[in-house]
């Protein structure tokens, strides 16, 4: 195998970058691969399941993360390695790859069970979430091709090698809302699975109007929306003031609690309380939910739970975010597992684009010319801005009809204000799209 066939396979499969580990004597199926010092190894590799072990010794705390990986064959051939994961240490943080042997027909055992200094770990990640590695002695062919190369991207402890150098997606994203911008006012609409377009008359429509521009349709995977970024729409009176709205970072139902265990009509009678406006036959729950404070209506106050602030580290792999009661009972939380799978990959590339809505006539919407850019973030960072009450918890709950035919609308949100953007990631710009 040479560099150019390896390419060639990584291409053939649907990658776009490789990144390239020259291992250490403890990179190994023992020791397990170093892989990253921070969590932000999970915005590159694609993951289908976090669980944490609780170990009652703050040392011993961590998460498994489950990885879809297959191992390249010199015959060129992709050889699944179904108990691969990632496992992630809070206490330095630290990522690490491990079970990449146990279950494969054709590991690479000879060179990944050996402490062997200047082995060469290449991986990519396919345009279906697969991962795929391949590994290559010190003193191989693609070992003396890799070192006559100069020009890398470096990316934590990896070297990137560009597969499809002219694929410039954030150029490409800022020249498709550059065109959307120069559109003017657009009529509300939004695409359905297929892709056809259909009418949209709901105050929420801006979002769903910039994705019909950009052609993404609806799915249920937490992958990032138009070519690798997370593109959100937020709503502003004046194009030139950007910086002081709010924006829905993401909208996840709890996973524990008794919202979770008696479902959320039961959550909604039991700690809502009646539509302010005089509704009748009518429940909600909503208002702002800051970390350590209690709210007037709900009574209820947001805690994070095994997330030490001053550190800014999760402490404990059970953490969560929590709305605990005056009893301290838990009535509805989010796993920090949980959040932590849906945060990093889906955010890690992030463009926010403001609008102006039209009522009249019809729901029209206009987008503006300057947009905020993030990239670079790592879900110990949302837990900060969260404990100092930039992020918070607003749902939008209600139950209607309570006497009768009970109909409930849930919706979760975690939302922040746009000026503090910048505190979620490593760059963060406004960009001008029509200098």
């Amino acid at each position: 195998m040479n560099l150019t066939q390896l390419k060639t396979i990584f291409s053939a499969n649907g990658c776009l970058k490789i990144y390239v580990k020259v291992l250490s004597p403890n990179d190994n199926s023992k020791n397990q691969v170093y892989f990253s010092g921070s969590f932000d190894i999970l915005n590159i590799l694609p993951i289908t399941e976090i669980t944490n072990e609780v170990a009652g010794d703050w040392n011993k705390e961590r998460f498994k993360a489950k990885i879809n990986f297959s191992w390249v064959g010199d015959d060129g051939n992709l050889y699944k390695a179904p108990k691969s994961q990632l496992i992630l240490y809070p206490k330095y943080p630290e990522v690490r790859f491990s079970g990449f042997l146990i279950g494969c027909k054709n590991a690479p055992s000879k060179l990944m069970t050996q402490r062997t200094a200047k082995r060469l770990l290449f991986f990519s990640v396919s345009d279906k979430g697969e991962v795929l590695g391949y590994v290559a002695a010190p003193d191989s062919e693609i070992a003396r091709e890799l070192d006559n190369l100069t020009a890398f991207e470096i990316y934590g402890v990896f070297k990137v090698i560009e597969l499809l150098i002219a694929k410039n997606n954030r150029q490409k994203l800022i020249s498709e809302l550059l065109r959307i911008h120069q559109l003017g006012w657009i009529k509300s609409k939004r695409l359905d699975r297929l892709g056809n377009i259909l009418p949209c008359d709901a105050p929420n429509c801006g979002g769903y109007t910039l994705e019909a521009e950009l052609g993404i349709t609806p799915n249920g995977y937490s992958e990032p929306d138009f070519l690798g970024w997370e593109v959100k729409q937020f709503g502003v009176t004046n194009f030139a003031k950007i910086n002081s709205k709010i924006i829905t970072l993401m909208t996840p139902e709890p996973t524990h609690g008794f919202y979770k265990t008696d479902g959320a009509e039961a959550f909604i009678r039991k700690y809502g309380y009646p539509d302010v406006s005089g509704k009748p036959d009518r429940m909600n729950f909503g208002g702002i939910h800051k970390s350590g404070a209690l709210h007037p209506k709900t009574n209820l106050t947001l805690e994070l739970i095994g997330f030490d602030i001053e550190s800014g580290k999760i402490r404990n792999t059970d953490g969560r975010i929590a709305l605990l009661d005056q009893n301290q009972n838990e009535t509805a939380s989010w796993s920090f597992s949980s959040m932590l799978l849906h945060w990093n990959r889906k955010h890690d590339k992030a463009c926010y684009v403001p609008s102006l809505s039209q009522p009249d006539d019809g729901r029209n919407y206009k987008y503006g010319n300057n947009v905020i850019l993030g990239t670079g973030t790592d879900f110990q960072l949302f837990l900060k801005e969260m404990a100092n009450g930039h992020i918070y918890y607003d749902p939008g709950i209600k139950l209607e009809n309570m006497s009768t035919k009970p109909a409930i609308k849930k919706r979760s949100q975690f939302r922040i204000k746009s000026e503090n953007l910048a505190n979620l990631y490593k760059i963060n710009e406004i960009v001008d799209l029509t200098a």
